[in-house]
């Protein structure tokens, strides 16, 4: 591992427990309580003192874009969602993607923006969200009360799925697109389910949390051409055969998304949660 040799330069004080510095000319961000107390542009920080967290942003991209927000974004919100990201990085003992650092505040500053101009946008993939990124939802609705603590605004579950969306995004380096496309996909599936059997989903009940969680392990097999094997394909094809046909409907919608080949075993044990739904409703 490089051991850095020179200290950092302050180049802005977010608050007084996070600084943006510069150490070898790489830009980074320090987390410590009172850090940032009594200093200013310019002064020195040691590059032996005792720093909580330190974040760096290397892409360039990400570099030019996180100066754009530094410029233009008010500093408060920048520091609350530093803290978010503190807070979020410290509870799941994981580093996050440098993304987090553009994305978060490009979207908490919209947001902001939008709840003060009595704006509220419905977020049609919530019931999805919270079953597939359970834990992200938890530490959503945490950053949730740190922005309503420090801003006097209320955000709704709605808001609170969409900063869902960037947590999870901030821990695979699939990005955001990919996260969205997570939960796209398993709505547009139950959907196709509803409309094909004629049914509505109870989307608090036991069978919808366990579809949902069985499409995201299925699309995670997919993206990663993990083969599994179901000793029971040929008996389901024929067994539960309208099951089985809209399975294979759906898993032609899910290559059509992805890109990638769903293999027929798959399709079997998606014909299996279908044919769950038939028989209780």
């Amino acid at each position: 591992m490089k051991i850095e040799t020179s200290d950092f330069n302050i180049n802005k004080v977010f608050n007084n427990n996070i600084v943006l510095v510069y150490q070898a000319n790489v830009q980074k961000i320090l987390y410590e309580k009172g850090i940032g107390v009594g200093k200013q542009i310019g002064d020195n920080i040691s590059k032996n003192a005792s720093i909580e967290k330190i974040y760096s942003i290397k892409n360039k991209v990400n570099y030019d874009n996180f100066n754009k927000l530094v410029n233009s974004v008010e500093v408060e919100v920048i520091a609350l969602c530093e803290e978010i990201i503190y807070l979020i990085s410290n509870e799941l003992n994981e580093d996050l993607h440098e993304r987090i650092h553009i994305s978060l505040i490009d979207h908490i500053e919209f947001t902001l923006k939008k709840l003060k101009n009595g704006e509220n946008i419905k977020n049609p993939l919530l019931d999805e969200i919270k079953i597939l990124f359970t834990k992200e939802f938890e530490l959503a609705q945490k950053a949730a009360v740190m922005i309503e603590d420090k801003t006097k605004i209320h955000l709704s579950e709605d808001e609170i799925g969409f900063i869902t969306l960037h947590i999870h995004a901030a821990r695979h380096d699939g990005g955001l697109p990919k996260t969205v496309k997570y939960a796209f996909i398993s709505n547009t599936m139950i959907k196709m389910i509803e409309e094909e059997l004629n049914v509505k989903i109870d989307k608090g009940s036991i069978c919808y949390a366990r579809l949902i969680t069985h499409i995201r392990f299925t699309i995670q097999r997919i993206f990663n051409n993990t083969i599994i094997q179901n000793k029971l394909l040929n008996t389901i094809k024929y067994k539960y055969y309208s099951s089985f046909k809209l399975a294979q409907k759906i898993s032609k919608f899910i290559e059509g998304e992805l890109e990638l080949k769903v293999i027929e075993d798959e399709t079997a044990f998606l014909a299996l949660y279908i044919e769950r739904f038939k028989r209780i409703e």
